[in-house]
């Protein structure tokens, strides 16, 4: 039996309602089926700013999730995908990865010289040693012919320096993580991909707020703080449906905004933006200087020692200043750099420490703690490792595939909501029909004004958020005065 007919403004869907054939359709007004609230009745019940937006938010939310939503669903099937990528690792490279325990360790220039030996037209980046007993030490290559941002990384038993393997590594990322973190981050398609990752980012924060707004302010006075936190039972219905999306969307709800902040920061053109208000703020992430400083000789002046005491006594150096766990050595560039030894340890808490040794003397030149970042910059580093699911192991993975999951399904329900909102007696084709249109003109010229402004002002700094609202409108208005040409000539 056919769906019933909703009329457009009866109920408020918190990712997306649904569209006409073609969207932005005046869509004349139908009977409300009993027990339903208007929007008019919910701006008697919610008088002032919130009766004069909530119907312009009520359409911008259905056609950014009609629209933009297909971005959010492929970021989020990507990034479900990609929460397992530490399993995938530890399956796939246990030979490279994985040693076993035998009497004293070779010495790390040792271990060193036969990675070099295996890759003998690389130019050595850094080597990384290991935290435990069990683990490989990792050499990593500049080399030719390899994509950009990509490496050579040699694999080196540490009890015997035998070279275990070699495999192309993205930083830190071995081949699984690093094709499942390219899917995710541009679809495999460079960086013209990278696009529909920042247009997914620069929306999931528009749609959840926004969605959060329309599900908590929506007027029924039946309503209980049961309906609000949880999904209603009952027969499949457009309400059940709604019920379901609202209510996970709520739950869900500072995840998404986490994964929204923190994916914005690494994007192309708002992660600029971003970087240069952290700039200004002075939450930048410091770094330790490679520079020297002069060294005395024997006459009383300065000059260039070019001897070097070992990465062995470098890494002993770093130990006695107090870094531990995963050390990343790397080599200085030329005769007047140090070299750089930093912590990584992404996970709670984290362990990011670094000097710069002097390969002369093995002195400390410098030293920064993690401890002394600055809160911006902190937060930044705790919100990407969150992001990537390393803060808190485990955990982290678990709670990052249930809001993939949750999006997902929000998406979907969106889209069915949508399709159940068709008109059941069309001949042909049909789809849903959207919110009414005229909402703008019905808002107060004191609230427009500052909601404009304030869309300007985010739409600069973050671009994908902008253009695609551009978009939006002037989609919209062509649609409005094709329609109403059409009807003056049947007229």
């Amino acid at each position: 039996m056919p769906e019933r007919r909703i009329p457009p403004d009866a109920q408020a869907a918190p990712v997306s309602q649904a569209v006409s054939p073609q969207p932005g359709a005046d869509v004349p007004p139908s009977p409300r089926p009993a027990g339903e609230h208007t929007t008019t009745s919910a701006s008697r019940a919610v008088p002032g700013l919130w009766s004069n937006l909530r119907p312009l938010l009520l359409r911008l939310h259905f056609y950014a999730g009609i629209l933009v939503g297909p971005f959010i669903l492929v970021a989020a099937v990507t990034g479900l995908a990609y929460t397992v990528t530490p399993q995938i690792e530890s399956a796939l490279y246990a030979h490279e990865l994985k040693v076993t325990p035998r009497g004293a360790a070779e010495p790390l220039a040792h271990q060193v010289a036969a990675a070099q030996r295996a890759v003998p037209d690389g130019t050595l980046l850094s080597v990384t040693k290991g935290a435990g007993p069990t683990d490989s030490t990792r050499v990593t290559f500049e080399k030719d012919g390899l994509p950009e941002g990509y490496t050579l990384t040699a694999f080196v038993d540490p009890y015997n320096g035998r070279v275990l393997g070699q495999l192309r590594t993205f930083s830190q990322w071995l081949p699984a993580r690093a094709w499942l973190d390219d899917l995710h981050r541009n679809l495999h398609l460079g960086h013209f991909g990278r696009n529909y990752s920042e247009i997914a980012a620069s929306w999931l924060w528009v749609e959840v707020l926004g969605g959060l707004a329309l599900w908590a302010g929506t007027a029924r006075n039946h309503r209980r703080l049961r309906r609000l936190l949880l999904p209603r039972g009952g027969a499949r219905s457009r309400k059940r449906t709604l019920s379901w999306h609202g209510a996970v969307g709520l739950w869900a709800s500072v995840g998404l905004l986490a994964l929204s902040a923190t994916g914005l920061t690494w994007s192309a053109h708002a992660g600029a933006s971003i970087g240069r208000i952290q700039d200004a703020l002075g939450g930048s992430t410091p770094s330790v200087s490679t520079a020297l400083p002069a060294r005395e000789g024997a006459g009383g002046g300065t000059e260039d020692v070019k001897r070097d005491i070992g990465i062995d006594a470098v890494v002993a150096s770093a130990r006695h200043a107090g870094l531990a766990g995963v050390l990343v050595v790397t080599p200085p560039h030329d005769e007047d750099s140090a070299y750089v030894v930093a912590e990584n340890t992404r996970s709670w808490p984290e362990r990011q420490d670094s000097v710069a040794i002097d390969p002369a003397t093995g002195k400390v030149t410098q030293k920064l703690e993690f401890d002394d970042f600055p809160l911006l910059a902190k937060l930044t580093s705790w919100g990407v490792d969150a992001h990537m699911g390393l803060l808190f192991g485990l955990a982290n993975q678990i709670a990052l595939a249930l809001l993939a999951i949750a999006v997902i399904a929000m998406t979907l329900w969106a889209f069915r909501m949508w399709w159940l909102r068709r008109p059941t007696r069309a001949e042909g084709f049909a789809v849903g029909r959207a919110p009414a249109r005229g909402a703008w003109r019905k808002v107060p010229g004191r609230v427009l004004a500052p909601v404009v402004l304030l869309a300007a002002v985010i739409g600069y700094y973050v671009p994908f958020f902008g253009l695609p609202l551009l978009l939006f409108v002037l989609v919209d208005v062509a649609v409005g005065a094709l329609r109403r040409r059409r009807a003056e000539v049947r007229g």
